[in-house]
This record gives C-alpha cells, sequence and structure tokens, in this order.
C-alpha cells in the first residue's frame, strides 16, 4: 500500500513539483496522430522515478511488439536481450532521429535552422511520430543521435533511461545531464551527442540570431 504514490501523466499534469521518493509517470498512447491515421509508430511509456529521477524505464513498440526496459545501474534490453548505443562516430554514416515543431509554434524558424546543417552532414535525418520509440531505438543502436526542441516528462521518462543504461548520452542544449523534465533534449552514443550538440549550438549561433 503506497498512499502517498502519484501517477503522472498527459492528462494529469499540471507542472506541479516531481513527487519526492517513489512516482510513475505513463504515457498510455505516444504517437497519437500515427495512430489515429493508422500509422504504425506509437507506443506506451512508463517509469518509475525516485526523487525524481527514473530508476525504471519502459517502452512498448505496440505495432512492433518490442519491449525496451531499462533499471538503473543494469542496463537496457530489448524483448530481454542486452541492447547498447551504435557505435558510428562518423557523422556521414549517422542516421538521426528528431521530433519537428508543428502547428503555429515559436519554435519552428529555430528548428529550421538547425536542421539544414544536420541533414547537410549525415546519412539522413527520420521523424518517427513517437519521441519514446525515437529514444528506445536509439539505445538499440538504430539512430546514433537524436534531437526536439520541445518534450514533455511523459514523453521522455523512460526513454532517457533506456539510452543512458545503453551507454548513450542524453542532456539538455546546453549540454547539462537530462533529468525527466528536460527539454530541448539532445542524445546519442557519446560520439554523436557532442557532435550534434556542436551542430546545434552553432546553428543558435549563426549571424542574425
Amino acid at each position: 500500500d503506497f498512499p502517498t504514490l502519484r501517477v503522472l501523466g498527459e492528462e494529469s499534469w499540471r507542472d506541479e513539483p516531481l513527487p519526492l521518493q517513489l512516482g510513475f509517470v505513463v504515457d498510455p498512447l505516444d504517437g497519437t496522430t500515427n495512430f489515429l491515421h493508422g500509422i504504425p509508430a506509437f507506443s506506451v511509456s512508463i517509469a518509475a522515478i525516485y526523487d525524481g529521477e527514473p530508476i525504471i524505464g519502459v517502452v512498448l513498440d505496440v505495432p512492433h511488439n518490442e519491449l525496451f526496459t531499462a533499471v538503473l545501474g543494469h542496463g537496457a534490453r530489448l524483448n530481454g536481450a542486452p541492447i547498447h548505443v551504435s557505435n558510428i562516430t562518423d557523422p556521414a554514416r549517422a542516421l538521426i532521429g528528431t521530433g519537428f515543431p508543428f502547428g503555429e509554434s515559436a519554435e519552428t524558424e529555430r528548428y529550421a535552422r538547425q536542421f539544414v546543417p544536420v541533414a547537410a552532414a549525415t546519412a539522413g535525418i527520420r521523424r518517427v511520430g513517437s519521441a519514446a520509440i525515437d529514444l528506445a531505438w536509439l539505445a538499440a543502436g538504430r539512430f546514433e543521435a537524436f534531437w526536439e526542441l520541445r518534450l514533455w516528462p511523459w514523453d521522455i521518462a523512460a526513454g532517457i533511461l533506456l539510452v543512458s543504461e545503453a551507454g548513450g548520452l542524453v542532456s539538455s542544449m546546453d549540454g547539462v545531464t537530462a533529468n525527466i523534465g528536460t527539454s530541448p533534449l539532445v542524445a546519442g552514443n557519446p560520439a554523436m551527442h557532442a557532435w550534434l550538440l556542436d551542430v546545434l549550438c552553432d546553428a543558435d549561433r549563426a549571424p542574425g540570431q
């Protein structure tokens, strides 16, 4: 019996402080637009957090029946088998995941400035439409790096633990180690995280900005 345990999610989050001690951050459907359009890229994301930091992370890629799990200090797994971030260090061979702004977002112009140099230097950019899947795929070595400018705790709480337990790095745009409230967010294997961070920051410092 845990009378003080809190479950936080997209429908219940009200910018309140994160719970002290044990809590859960849940997104029962990450990739809602994909789901509504019949696109097979959506997930369930659940993280157990303790004092605001994820200690257990689970992402279920529903259409592909892939279960990504991580336990703090015990690594990351895909359907029970250990996973690790990619060892690719050459940007020209790297595939980058992202989520871009939509609607009337104030971040659209900033994102466009960042997109151009990343696209020019890499093997490609992919937008899956579920940040939880993006981070899970990064943990499994399918992406070399990922960035997005606007995210919420339920988008990333499980994913940042998956990436870190798989040997990757997750940070803010300032390079500070990410927590579940970090937004914008940059992640990658160690080499590609550093490269992507430099490219994004250079784009932000472009003349006239």
